[in-house]
């Protein structure tokens, strides 16, 4: 039987022990939910970087049209695009997303060791569910919250959690305790996923910094899409699952 393990933070990722392991990265406020988003509304891909600045860098590389979105503490950053769905549906299609966050590109980028790394929001859990039943059944997963500012965050728990529960109706797994518990609080919280995330410290501090309702009671809709978002490692970008993405993952 095939393991799930539960990381809390971004901090607890050590790079060699993700190597051989099946990584699924959440940041549901917000990163993983807008490359999720935005996969779904055309984006060819999206590029996650550590910071501004790497961002930059990036975007001078560029050979394709591109857009760049963020924001560093939750502070919008210059010359960068909101990096929520809102502002970004309309005009992501058939770009590049060069994606910017505090916590969620930065998992992401600290994961990319593993064999194989997703990017999973509430919006996409069911079909990734679906999708590491069918194409890791024998493969450990690593569940890896972003966390924020070395502390472990409510809603990365949450959407944790509401994977590990579509997983387990379909398929036995043996979990870790901080994935058994994950699985016990979104059980016990399932049906309340918009005031939880806004009951959150990140939600909670969005809100009081004038963010719409809204967009939290967006990304806490379960199963929108079937979007699978997998890191291509030979470019260095996030896109959507095809066999051939695949193959450029490992």
């Amino acid at each position: 039987m095939a393991n799930i393990h539960l990381l809390f933070k971004k901090e607890d990722i050590k790079p060699d022990k993700m190597v051989g392991k099946v990584a699924i990265v959440f940041d549901v406020l917000f990163a993983t939910s807008t490359i999720t988003a935005a996969l779904a509304d055309g984006a060819r891909s999206v590029i996650p970087v550590l910071d501004q600045t790497h961002g930059r860098e990036k975007a001078k590389e560029m050979r394709e049209t591109y857009l760049l979105a963020g924001e560093d503490k939750g502070r919008l950053i210059e010359g960068f695009h909101p990096p929520i769905r809102t502002h970004l549906k309309d005009v992501v299609r058939d770009q590049t997303l060069i994606l910017s966050t505090t916590n969620g590109t930065v998992a992401l980028q600290n994961s990319s060791e593993a064999d194989v790394l997703y990017a999973c929001s509430l919006l996409n859990n069911e079909a990734m569910a679906d999708h590491l039943n069918k194409h890791h059944n024998d493969q450990d997963l690593v569940m890896v919250c972003s966390g924020s500012s070395g502390h472990y965050t409510l809603e990365d728990f949450f959407g944790a959690g509401s994977l590990i529960h579509h997983l387990v109706k379909k398929k036995q797994w043996s979990l870790s305790d901080g994935a058994k518990t994950a699985l016990l609080f979104y059980n016990g919280n399932e049906d309340h996923a918009a005031e939880l995330l806004s009951q959150s410290k990140i939600g909670s501090l969005l809100l009081g910094a004038g963010m719409e309702q809204k967009e939290i009671d967006f990304v806490a809709q379960e199963g929108l899409w079937n979007t699978i978002p997998v890191y291509d490692r030979v470019e260095g970008k996030i896109k959507e699952w095809s066999y051939e993405s695949s193959e450029a993952s490992r």
